[in-house]
């Protein structure tokens, strides 16, 4: 299993007044990245047909990061789906190497025609965990 990386710098607007990226921004990257994760990978047809949501988010913040700072994102799927969730696993890594934000998100597939949670289809499942 290969991760899939991206990298994400700091701006001015994502910091708190406590002079580092705020935990809302935290969640906002979690999505981003999970959602350019799906694009690279899903077929045009099956990104017209599904969509995710995130119904669980465990996050343990590590390390500050501030602005211009700049972190490498990596998620990955190390588990098969259950039925229509699957959990995606996340780390952001700051230049000096170190974690600043590990989590795990749970993520269902829903049919965009019928707006129902669906069964991730064997195909879908396979690309995410090769």
């Amino acid at each position: 299993m290969t991760p899939f990386r991206q990298t994400i710098t700091a701006r001015h607007e994502d910091i708190d007044e406590l002079g580092h990226v705020n935990n809302a921004v935290w969640v906002k990257w979690i999505q981003e990245v999970a959602v350019a994760h799906w694009m690279s990978l899903a077929p045009a047809a099956d990104q017209d047909a599904y969509f995710w949501v995130i119904t669980r988010h465990e996050i343990d913040y590590r390390g500050n990061v501030a602005d211009g700072e700049t972190v490498t994102a990596e998620t990955w799927v190390q588990e098969p789906p259950r039925g229509a969730r699957f959990n995606r696993h996340m780390r952001f890594t700051g230049a000096d190497g170190k974690v600043r934000v590990e989590a795990v998100s749970t993520w269902a597939i829903i049919e965009r025609e019928t707006g129902r949670i669906a069964r991730v289809p064997k195909h879908l499942a396979e690309l995410f965990l090769d």
